[in-house]
């Protein structure tokens, strides 16, 4: 019996996605639309991720840490412009293998973040497919007008920081496909990372009113500061021995023979969601005491110099990468 048959379109809405949505903007899920307030002094702010088992998350992964990842991801990329969130729509393509129980899962794990964030489903689509199943949605979130931080404002003399922990999401993929030897509580974290990252976004005030560019590190820490330096049309050098790395990363990177060589898979491997940026330098004490204050770990990880790229070095040698980032083709 296919998944449609066993839980259907209208079913689906009505007794799982109706009740995640907002009161008034999302007209119970019962209208073509969603209607939006404006809201005097603040811009709109959208964003948009896809995420596609097999490709963003495992067949094996548990449905509500899929919702709870697609969710996060996008919360992530608002709050590198330094939006708050409010909202988002959805789209659900359900592979066959996607039923009644395991569309509630989803849902479940939507209903706990959308509590944790708060945030409302104001309307989306859902379909079945006969391939794998794939999950979009679409972030809204409000910053005062004029105040939203764009990846192009980096200038030279201005210092790189990043938040968190970088290689998590790698290793945690790692981890869940059995290729990491670590103890079991160390293995659980960084699994944990891969399938339901904690992007900063209480930090998004502090990436507002300090940054002059930003962005979330999603396809890798080189990639994604490589598109930073693009966009600001400047030079970024990186000391990969900065890199941040968690109690369960550390673990990792204490065991191998080849310290430069594990770094590069770290900055390279993706799914960290956390925010990369850069500020000037008269900030930084400002900057750190603000991070201190919401219980962000930040670390300096380089500065912005003129020119173009990203150089990083390894004990004061230039670092080639095979490849800087995940891409999708």
């Amino acid at each position: 019996m296919s998944a449609l048959d066993v839980a259907g379109e209208f079913e689906t809405i009505r007794r799982l996605l109706a009740p995640l949505a907002h009161p008034e903007w999302g007209r119970g899920l019962i209208d073509d639309v969603a209607v939006l307030p404006g809201r005097p002094g603040y811009d709109l702010v959208l964003t948009k991720d896809v995420i596609v088992e097999g490709v963003h998350f495992l067949p094996s992964d548990p449905l509500d840490t899929v919702a709870r990842k697609l969710l996060r991801v996008n919360l992530s990329d608002l709050a590198s412009k330094g939006a708050e969130p409010f909202g988002y729509l959805l789209a659900c393509s359900w592979s066959e293998r996607c039923g009644w129980p395991e569309r509630s899962t989803f849902v479940d794990g939507l209903r706990a973040d959308q509590k944790g964030y708060g945030v409302w489903l104001l309307g989306g689509d859902t379909v079945v497919t006969p391939g794998p199943a794939s999950f979009s949605l679409t972030a809204l979130g409000w910053t005062p007008k004029g105040q939203t931080v764009s990846r192009a404002g980096a200038r030279p003399g201005d210092l790189v920081f990043v938040t968190g922990a970088i290689g998590d999401g790698w290793l945690g993929l790692q981890a869940l496909q059995g290729r990491l030897s670590l103890d079991p509580e160390r293995l659980g974290a960084l699994a944990d990372h891969y399938r339901t990252p904690t992007p900063p976004v209480a930090f998004a005030p502090v990436i507002r009113e300090h940054a002059t560019a930003a962005l979330d590190v999603s396809d890798g820490l080189i990639a994604d500061l490589g598109h930073l330096a693009a966009a600001s049309a400047v030079g970024l050098e990186i000391d990969l021995e900065l890199t941040p790395l968690s109690a369960a990363g550390s673990a990792w990177f204490e065991g191998r023979v080849d310290p430069q060589a594990a770094l590069e898979s770290l900055v390279t491997g993706g799914d960290d969601y956390e925010i990369a940026f850069t500020v000037a330098a008269r900030d930084e004490e400002a900057v750190r005491r603000e991070a201190g204050q919401h219980h962000v770990r930040l670390t300096r990880i380089g500065r912005v110099v003129a020119g173009s790229g990203v150089t990083a070095r390894f004990a004061g040698q230039p670092v080639s990468f095979a490849k800087t980032g995940f891409t999708h083709g």
